[in-house]
């Protein structure tokens, strides 16, 4: 008996990716006139929009008139959009980011009367158990997901670390299957595809999906014809044109397999790792407008300002989520896209300092701290000052207007409004959470540096390497430097290279005072790193200024734990998970030999945090973490010069164009910051960062 194959008709769309966003829209408007055009002609019977609907509203930007055509057409579930606004990557995103996303997506669909879902991720470069929950709480009992499942079969049952589990379906050959619409005879047409339902057939039961489409593509107006004609030549199945969810209900019984935790697993698809290390200015900058939008978020409930405020912020939320896209996100786009994206952020950022400043304006806040954080706060704060009194420990000094000024809108600056601002720092004990009168505290522990040393609750010492100490542990840091000849997806190891150790060529006291000490390293390749101490923390913070000017490489910050490193701990989606590593894998050693094969790493996808033995690193911008012998290293940058080298030694097959993209180099100046400590649980090392990064004055 023959094998039912569902065949649904899809795209798969990037709104940005190896060409621009505006160029991909013009596209998008000839695609989907024609797919409209179909389904009102019944030439196909249903299409899937790609699991979003950002790309719906781009269409209706411009195609305004078709709105009530698509209306019906949802209606009458011929066309299935959501339930994602944007298609994000899901190891660069955080789960209020992933919640926003799934709660606009659903909004917006429901609106035009879309109410079949499904968790639809195709393409993300593996999957995080993370959103397992978040897909449930929203009320999705499915989801479809492709990279990272190795050898798992068609349906299988997904359960989190934490236990939740949903119904998944893996896309076996991936989301793409583009060879209707290739140049070629029926016969090798059903040749190709025979070969690849064979594949399916593998995995599946007697019911296999077959997905029609791919990226940016249109469906053939013949599509019909030419099913009937494979179908008289195929002997083991038969292809009938329906939707993902006609599928979902013919194998609702077959979920028997459990798979537990995330999906990374690259034996048969490239999960394309590299991507996390790519363009280190775009993922800190996403990480930073994250963070403050959600402070802004926090202000806005805490003085109940959300009728004013509320479009503003959803107008900001949606700015980022665009910029979440995988392809965007994930640093492997052209140069003129990615200048969208800095561009974007930018706006965000705009919108945060702007409604900021109105909000403490408005609330007289100049002379009280809000603590927007989770738990009570004590240390050192910096503060924004226009006038310096004599005892003010001075941190920095610009040149500005007041922010009262901007934001006063009864007055405007004048030249003599250009006046110097200083940035002071204060020591506060017990700031509980929400509004407080600023009154300064004595620490219980001063801190204290020389040329060569910081001393406080920890302890750093510079010569050769740097040494982190505190009284029961020490390690060893420095930074390694290798060759990359890889691109934006993976990166592209030197058989047998170690790194180069940098050297460390002076360290000197730059700031000293009862409070913060700082102390200022210069490495070779013109990277200046300053640590600082804080009265009474028990962090050392850890600033990297990099004035890049080397090509196709990667630099880590190289923490040396004296043990091999067999297990880390690291935030993902606001939950700390433990991944387990073999320390002696070395990628150099294993680079393949032949083509469809991506070299398995010992690197892994990161948030706000990652550690190992009781060391912890809390991290701001930094998205990736590696493992080798005793260390666990941090990537600060990956320096690279195209979307997807063909000869890349990690990656035998191409994933992407190769087109050239010199400013992935980041020629220019990168800045990274890492806070370690010793034996605090990651939860409370995360707060106690975050809280005073969240400190709203």
């Amino acid at each position: 008996m023959k094998k039912r194959v569902i065949a649904y008709l899809h795209t798969h769309w990037d709104r940005e990716w190896y060409r621009e966003f505006e160029v991909f829209r013009m596209r998008l408007l000839r695609v989907f006139d024609e797919v409209i055009e179909s389904l009102n002609s019944n030439l196909i019977p249903s299409f899937y929009f790609d699991g979003q609907t950002a790309a719906l509203l781009d269409y209706l930007e411009m195609r305004p008139e078709m709105e009530t055509n698509i209306r019906r057409l949802i209606k009458d579930k011929k066309l299935f959009i959501g339930p994602f606004y944007c298609l994000i990557d899901e190891f660069l995103t955080n789960s209020n980011l992933f919640k926003k996303n799934l709660k606009y997506g659903l909004e917006i669909a429901r609106e035009f009367g879309c109410n079949t879902f499904t968790g639809y991720l195709p393409d993300t470069f593996g999957h995080s158990d993370g959103i397992i929950k978040i897909l449930k709480d929203y009320g999705l009992n499915e989801c479809i997901v492709w990279r990272g499942c190795g050898d798992l079969p068609s349906e299988f049952v997904w359960q989190s670390q934490s236990g939740t589990q949903i119904n998944t379906v893996n896309l076996i050959r991936g989301y793409f299957m583009d060879i209707f619409t290739a140049n070629l005879s029926i016969d090798k047409k059903t040749e190709f595809l025979k070969n690849n339902l064979d594949k399916i057939a593998l995995k599946s039961s007697n019911t296999l999906l077959l997905p029609i489409g791919a990226d940016h593509l249109g469906i053939p107006s013949d599509i019909k014809a030419q099913i009937n004609k494979i179908n008289s030549l195929l002997e083991d199945y038969t292809i009938e044109l329906g939707s993902i969810f006609d599928y979902l209900k013919e194998v609702k019984n077959n979920y028997k397999i459990v798979h537990k935790g995330e999906l990374r697993d690259n034996s048969l698809t490239f999960t394309l790792e590299g991507s996390y290390s790519s363009r280190a200015d775009i993922k800190r900058a996403n990480v930073i407008a994250e963070y403050e939008l959600e402070k802004l978020e926090k202000l806005i409930n805490y003085y109940n300002l959300l009728p004013k405020y509320g479009t503003i912020l959803k107008y900001g939320y949606k700015l980022l989520l665009k910029n979440q896209a995988h392809d965007s996100i994930c640093g492997c786009s052209t140069d003129d896209t990615h200048s969208e994206n800095i561009l974007r952020y930018k706006k965000i950022m705009q919108i945060c300092n702007s409604a900021l400043s109105e909000i403490r304006f408005e609330k007289k806040l100049e002379d009280k701290i809000i603590n927007l954080g989770s738990a009570s706060f004590s240390g050192v704060i910096e503060r924004i000052k226009y006038k310096k009194n004599k005892n003010d420990i001075v941190y920095n000094i610009y040149k500005g207007f007041p922010e009262y000024l901007l934001t006063d809108i009864k007055r405007i600056p004048v030249t003599e409004d250009y006046q110097k601002i200083y940035k002071v720092l204060e020591y506060v004990k017990g700031i509980n959470v929400g509004e407080n009168n600023l009154i300064p505290a004595s620490p219980d522990k001063k801190v204290t540096g020389d040329n060569k040393t910081l001393s406080g609750k920890v302890y750093v010492e510079a010569e050769n390497t740097i040494k982190f100490k505190s009284v029961n542990r020490e390690v060893n840091i420095y930074l390694r430097d290798f060759k990359d000849y890889g691109d934006s997806y993976n990166r592209g190891p030197v058989k047998c290279d170690e790194g180069q150790i940098l050297k460390l060529k002076s360290t000197k006291l730059k700031f000293q005072s009862d409070i913060r000490v700082i102390l200022e390293a210069i490495f070779e390749k013109n990277i200046k790193l300053e640590i600082s101490i804080d009265a009474d923390s028990d962090f050392a913070k850890f600033h990297f200024l990099i004035n890049n000017k080397t090509k196709n490489h990667q630099l880590f910050m190289c923490i040396d734990l004296g043990e091999p490193v067999k297990e880390t701990l690291s935030e993902d989606m606001d939950r700390i998970i433990k991944r387990r590593f073999n320390p002696d894998y070395n990628i150099r050693d294993n680079l393949p030999q032949k083509r469809g094969v991506e070299a398995p790493t010992n690197t892994a996808p990161c948030q706000r945090y990652a550690g190992a033995d009781g060391l912890g690193a809390v991290l701001r911008g930094i998205t990736q973490y590696e493992v080798y012998k005793n260390e666990l290293r941090l990537s600060l940058l990956r320096a690279t010069g195209v979307i997807s080298n063909p000869k890349n030694s990690s990656r035998s097959t191409p994933a992407g164009p190769p087109i050239e993209t010199p400013d992935g180099q980041l020629l220019k100046t990168i800045e990274q910051e890492v806070w370690l400590c010793f034996d605090i649980p990651p939860k409370e090392a995360i707060d106690k960062i975050y809280n005073y990064i969240c400190l709203g004055f």
